[in-house]
């Protein structure tokens, strides 16, 4: 068990060898017993396992520093390590052919084992794309999955906070090691899914954000997951490599279909094109992932100016109904409303007050489609 002491010291010196990497490290193990046994099998072993003969004083005499880093992340609360041995390791994981050695835990790593759902798209997410996320994550979460996500910004965040704020769980797959936060300004809900979710990482502490650690954490998102729910994905996204790994493991793929003249809808689109599910409701996910769709899951729809809201003023009326889905420019709504600057100024920010318009990037402004529970 890595909880014995002797155990976890052989296991760090494992994981912080370099050059042993998860396909080497299964080599070592699938020969030996043990972390342990695998150290002791000496330069033979380590060589039949391919590990270059530079390598091995790594073996030997592991760097103090790195260790000493881990042992004090380690010794700290709510904090684990779970090896591709212990019985607390996700089952799901290892069906992906590339399992991590280990996962570095803090928060409750009885979540590994519980039913989830991940959630995953754009970082400069739409207004739209963002209350989606939160729709499907609150409501998905109160159905008893638990939420999955990489904790960038924009969906994956959205998705996160939405899990823990309808009292589900949720577990955030880091880019870096346990104990930096990328980005760092979600350093306050990385202390809230410790402290009430789970947060993991291949990576050991003192492990900062590089580009090549995402492709990684992705496929641990694809891997735990029962499917992928895209939400916002642009044509070339991590999203995408997300929803691609998910595939190769023979998990359901979901996505949020959108206006063709959107480009955050332009993956998910492609995707549903390639074969993806199309998710138009919380009973389309819970469906594909063969649950049960009764109780009250939210239905995502869109939202009009006659049913959302009576008390709007006759320019909100008027304003909402010229302002497309797929956004419109300011400019655009004074020729369709044939309000003045002012009055449409008005307008839109009593819009903006009760959630049914949001401001875009670049100035224009989107419809916002809200869940009706």
């Amino acid at each position: 068990m890595t909880d014995d002491g002797a155990d976890r010291e052989a296991w760090l010196t494992l994981l912080l060898a370099p050059g042993v990497g998860p396909v080497t490290g299964m080599r070592l193990l699938e020969q030996h017993d043990s972390a342990a046994a695998a150290l002791d099998a000496g330069p033979g072993a380590w060589r039949a396992a391919g590990l270059p003969d530079a390598l091995h004083d790594a073996l030997r005499r592991p760097a103090p520093d790195a260790l000493d880093t881990c042992r004090r992340w380690l010794d700290g609360e709510r904090r684990a390590l779970v090896t591709i041995d212990d019985a607390r390791y996700p089952q799901r994981l290892l069906q992906t052919g590339c399992p991590p050695l280990a996962l570095y835990c803090l928060g409750d790593p009885s979540l590994l084992a519980q039913e989830q759902i991940a959630i995953v798209g754009a970082r400069s997410a739409s207004a739209q794309g963002l209350e989606d996320a939160r729709a499907f994550a609150s409501e998905l979460a109160r159905a008893g999955l638990c939420v999955t996500s990489g904790m960038a910004s924009g969906i994956d965040g959205a998705a996160h906070a939405a899990a823990l704020d309808a009292g589900g769980a949720t577990i955030a797959v880091a880019g870096t090691g346990p104990d930096r936060v990328y980005p760092a300004r979600h350093r306050a809900l990385a202390h809230r899914i410790g402290d009430h979710g789970l947060l993991v990482s291949e990576f050991p502490p003192g492990t900062g954000a590089r580009p090549g650690h995402f492709p990684r954490r992705n496929r641990i998102i694809a891997g735990l997951a029962l499917g992928v729910l895209v939400v916002e994905a642009a044509a070339r996204s991590g999203s995408l490599i997300t929803a691609k790994l998910a595939a190769e493991y023979g998990r359901e793929v979901l996505a949020v279909p959108g206006s063709i003249h959107r480009p955050l809808a332009r993956g998910c689109n492609a995707l549903i094109r390639e074969g993806a599910q199309l998710a138009e409701t919380v009973q389309d996910v819970l469906r594909a992932l063969g649950r049960s769709t009764g109780g009250s899951a939210a239905t995502l729809g869109p939202v009009t100016s006659s049913g959302a809201s009576p008390a709007l003023s006759a320019n909100a009326a008027l304003t909402l109904d010229a302002v497309h889905d797929a956004g419109s420019a300011f400019d655009q709504l004074v020729a369709r409303t044939g309000l003045d600057v002012q009055a449409l100024s008005s307008a839109l920010l009593e819009l903006e007050i009760a959630g049914l318009v949001a401001s875009e990037p670049g100035g224009s402004f989107s419809r916002l489609a809200r869940a009706d529970a």
